[in-house]
């Protein structure tokens, strides 16, 4: 199978290639819940055979599994057939099995304790971590990771790790670059808020935004992505379904922003599927397609813990919506009317 494919080339040194749909690898790193080493290469092997070709990692997922999980499916990959992308910002230290992180967030995973360093040497470590756990010589894309409330706890901790990402670690991403040791990088943030600020403050070529573009929500259309498109920056769609709502549906138990989803969220997303019935489409479809119109944007990347997921994401990437759902989702009030609804 072949996916449609959206190059990006800001800097004019011959970019990166991305699949529309690429692979978020978070549930690879055993997410809510273990699954074997055999089937986490099952799920890998089925997105490269329906052409996915963008794999998105990182230190954090697993505590490094997601990275060593990756390792034994590229190793036979040619290493210009792909783009791979990871994270700095967590450096991963050794402990005691009791005493790790996420003991009810990643199950049977590395025995490790995260801890933030968005200097130049911690980035420089951490670079150097992930290609050991990777196998791999080179990486295509590093993102600054979890620069936002969700995961710094108050808005002076996000300045904070900026200041320190923008006195430290940032110059070594510009050296990186600069070397084309990298060919891009950015952010791998859930707010856009934090995104426009080191945006504004320095020259950042992709940001991978997780679920604050998607068809639920659309506020990052207020300044950040008028800036991008003004700046040729590329954006990588993380958390297209919030956490799974746009994907399961508002069934009683559905995810959003990792938690149960409330009243107020249940019923819109109600409202939205609604339409999409009415014009015999899959809200999953929908809501994969969606941040696609926009210009800025290269690929979306869920993640799938399962061959039937994977199924589901590549016949979303293949799903034609009709333009009418659109305009009446703007006419409900259920999209923002600045969206852009023509496909690219």
């Amino acid at each position: 199978m072949t996916l449609k494919t959206r190059h990006w080339d800001r800097l004019g040194t011959g970019g990166l290639t991305f699949t529309e749909l690429g692979f978020g690898t978070a549930p690879l790193g055993n997410l809510y819940r273990a699954i074997s080493d055999d089937d986490a290469h099952a799920i890998l092997e089925a997105a490269w055979q329906a052409g996915v070709r963008y794999y998105d990692t990182a230190p954090l997922y697993g505590l490094g599994l997601s990275e060593t999980r990756l390792n034994r499916f590229l190793r036979d990959k040619p290493r210009d057939a792909y783009v791979l992308s990871s994270k700095v910002g967590r450096l991963l230290a050794p402990c005691a099995p009791d005493q790790r992180d996420g003991l009810r967030k990643w199950f049977d995973v590395p025995a490790r304790k995260e801890v933030y360093d968005f200097s130049y040497d911690g980035v420089m470590r951490s670079v150097e971590f992930s290609l050991e756990r990777l196998g791999t010589h080179r990486l295509d894309m590093l993102f600054a990771h979890d620069i936002d409330i969700f995961n710094q706890g108050c808005q002076a901790a996000v300045d904070a790790r900026i200041d320190e990402l923008m006195a430290g670690g940032y110059r070594a991403l510009v050296e990186m670059r600069d070397q084309g040791v990298i060919s891009a990088f950015g952010a791998g943030v859930n707010q856009w808020e934090p995104c426009q600020t080191m945006a504004e403050r320095g020259d950042f070529d992709i940001f991978l935004l997780a679920g604050r573009y998607t068809l639920l929500e659309q506020e990052a259309l207020q300044s950040f992505l008028p800036l991008c498109v003004q700046r040729g920056i590329g954006l990588v769609i993380g958390g297209a379904y919030n956490s799974g709502i746009l994907a399961t549906g508002p069934r009683d138990g559905a995810f959003y922003n990792y938690e149960i989803a409330p009243p107020d969220v249940l019923s819109r997303v109600s409202q939205i599927e609604a339409v999409c019935t009415a014009h015999g489409v899959r809200l999953v479809d929908a809501a994969f397609q969606f941040p696609l119109m926009h210009p800025a944007v290269l690929s979306v990347i869920p993640g799938g813990q399962g061959l039937t997921e994977m199924s589901s994401n590549v016949r979303a990437a293949a799903a034609e919506i009709p333009a009418a759902l659109w305009l009446d989702l703007k006419t409900a009030g259920l999209l923002h009317p600045d969206t852009p609804t023509e496909p690219r």
